[in-house]
């Protein structure tokens, strides 16, 4: 039986709302006579979380669990949940009950029938405390700027996506913020937002940390660096490095030319001599990166692997 909707909560020591959750569900699903499922990842919750999840399980077959051995993250728990997922349409949420399951006929219909890949919430009204909410703007504003997609919350948990995007993205890290700029340079331009309802957390506590601030930085620039150059290393180190070559080479052209020409003083008399040699010595570098790194990935074994949308071979056809 085609399955319409696969839902994906991961969490973590959620124990409280994990069966107010599934009731929510699963109201929502038999109103709008929807065929689903629902992973639940337990990404190393020190509670009873996933043994809620194992009675969840046995008082309904639509719930299914997959639980991580230790705490891996957000991203690795996302990225589990997308590899199990076999509805046409995806739907991610948190468990902690900010995230209204009554927004999920909305997020598929947009998808179905509007045709989008991908859906992004907006949590228009925000009940988290303002270290939270300062942040989050200024990634989102950094985040549009650097990734040329308009959208006011990219970090949102509540998500629809068509079943392609996530067979075909990969998720690490801290990544799971930015999955709209991973889809986007996978190919899939279609990417959309909706206003959703967030509400005030009933249970737990926040996994909201500073050191989110740092990492959420390095990632973006690691996406938008693999998205651009992951298959052409050579193109950004190579012409970079030779930029930075041929800058200190003219330096050190001009202080040859003076030294001959002039003969004012000698060469190595100059501070501008050490940083011209500074200058190639790093262009020399660069460049010798991007070939090694032309070389690794010419021998990748996904070196030659794309996303193909569709093939059309009259040769074949009968």
């Amino acid at each position: 039986m085609s399955i319409n909707i696969s839902v994906i909560v991961p969490l973590k020591n959620e124990e409280e709302s994990l069966p107010e959750l599934a009731a929510w569900i699963k109201r929502v699903m038999d109103d709008n006579k929807y065929t689903y499922e629902v992973w639940m990842v337990d990404d190393g919750s020190t509670d009873e979380s996933w043994a809620v999840i194992e009675r969840l399980a046995a008082e309904n077959h639509c719930i299914k669990g997959i639980r991580f051995q230790r705490n891996y993250g957000k991203s690795a728990a996302l990225s589990e949940g997308f590899r199990a997922a076999q509805g046409d349409v995806v739907i991610t949420m948190d468990a902690d009950l900010q995230d209204s399951p009554d927004e999920i006929p909305g997020l598929y219909n947009m998808i179905v029938v509007d045709g989008y890949d991908l859906v992004s919430g907006w949590k228009k009204k925000r009940y988290d405390p303002i270290m939270k909410t300062i942040p989050s703007k200024f990634f989102n504003w950094a985040t549009t700027k650097m990734s040329g997609i308009y959208l006011h919350d990219f970090n949102c948990g509540l998500k629809s996506y068509k079943k392609k995007v996530v067979k075909s993205i990969e998720v690490y890290g801290e990544m799971h913020r930015y999955i709209p700029v991973i889809a986007k340079w996978a190919g899939f331009r279609k990417i959309g937002e909706k206003v959703v309802e967030h509400r005030a957390r009933k249970y737990g506590v926040t996994k909201f940390g500073l050191e989110r601030f740092i990492n959420g930085f390095l990632d973006l620039a690691s996406i938008m660096f693999v998205g651009k150059f992951g298959k052409r290393p050579m193109h950004f180190f190579g012409a970079l490095g030779s930029l930075f070559f041929f800058v200190g080479f003219g330096i050190a052209f001009y202080l040859a030319f003076e030294k001959i020409f002039h003969d004012q003083y000698k060469m190595t008399e100059r501070p501008i001599f050490y940083l011209a040699l500074l200058i190639m010595i790093i262009g020399s570098q660069l460049f010798l990166t991007g070939f090694i790194a032309e070389l690794v990935t010419r021998n990748a074994a996904d070196r030659n692997t794309y996303l193909i949308e569709e093939k059309l071979d009259n040769a074949n056809k009968a």
